[in-house]
């Protein structure tokens, strides 16, 4: 019942904030940053980010990389378009009966204002789902990435990080942190939100992913490397 109330607008994914690429981009770079964001479907773009032209299923750049001669465009799915004002009873039946998993979601203009999934759709229904990011909190929290930056699970505690790094992140009036995202958030004044960074004590700590207001994973970089 609740659903049948709710519109696309209210739990898309806003354009700020969309994983998107760039239509010419070099593989070997698309593979990179696919690689650290950890999606399975991407919009790709054309000239500008409002020229959206389809989306790319990551599987399909393992055909692309046998026959790099064929224009990226060729592996490229059909983009869906939906208004913000669609409802989501409406647009789980779209999903299923069409299957899609992802939509732009366009305002009264005509213009990119997000995006919305198959999986925001069911989170409504049934709560949070967890996908490749979601990890058992006994399972490894810091991971390097080719970038040579490291991918730090939001619950890793700061003891973990500073026996990683060999390094001392809390000061005295901060000892009452145990995790990475209780730390940052405090420093930050407020839980960030993806896209959002912040330095400290030589890092560089820059929102990778989050759900449901918890960053989930943050891409760590030592300040000068």
């Amino acid at each position: 019942m609740k659903i049948s109330q709710m519109h696309v607008a209210e739990i898309m994914i806003p354009t700020p904030k969309m994983d998107l690429l760039d239509v010419d981009m070099p593989i070997e770079d698309m593979l990179e940053k696919i690689i650290d964001i950890g999606h399975s479907r991407y919009p790709v773009y054309e000239n500008e980010k409002e020229n959206i032209i389809g989306i790319l299923m990551t599987k399909d750049l393992l055909k692309w990389q046998r026959a790099p001669e064929i224009h990226l465009k060729v592996f490229l799915r059909t983009a869906v378009f939906v208004p913000e004002t669609k409802n989501l009873i409406d647009l789980l039946r779209d999903f299923k009966k069409n299957r899609n998993h992802m939509a732009m979601v366009v305002d009264e203009f005509g213009r990119i204002s997000g995006l919305v999934t198959f999986e925001d759709v069911l989170e409504e229904i049934v709560g949070e789902i967890e996908d490749e990011f979601d990890e058992d909190e006994d399972d490894g929290e810091i991971y390097s990435l080719v970038d040579k930056s490291f991918r730090v699970a939001g619950h890793t505690t700061v003891d973990k990080f500073n026996e990683y790094f060999d390094t001392q992140l809390l000061s005295e009036d901060e000892e009452q942190f145990e995790t990475i995202g209780g730390l940052i958030a405090h420093l930050m004044g407020h839980v960030p939100t993806k896209g959002e960074h912040h330095d400290t004590k030589g890092f560089r700590f820059e929102v990778m992913h989050s759900k449901s207001g918890v960053v989930k994973w943050y891409r760590v970089k030592k300040i000068g490397h």
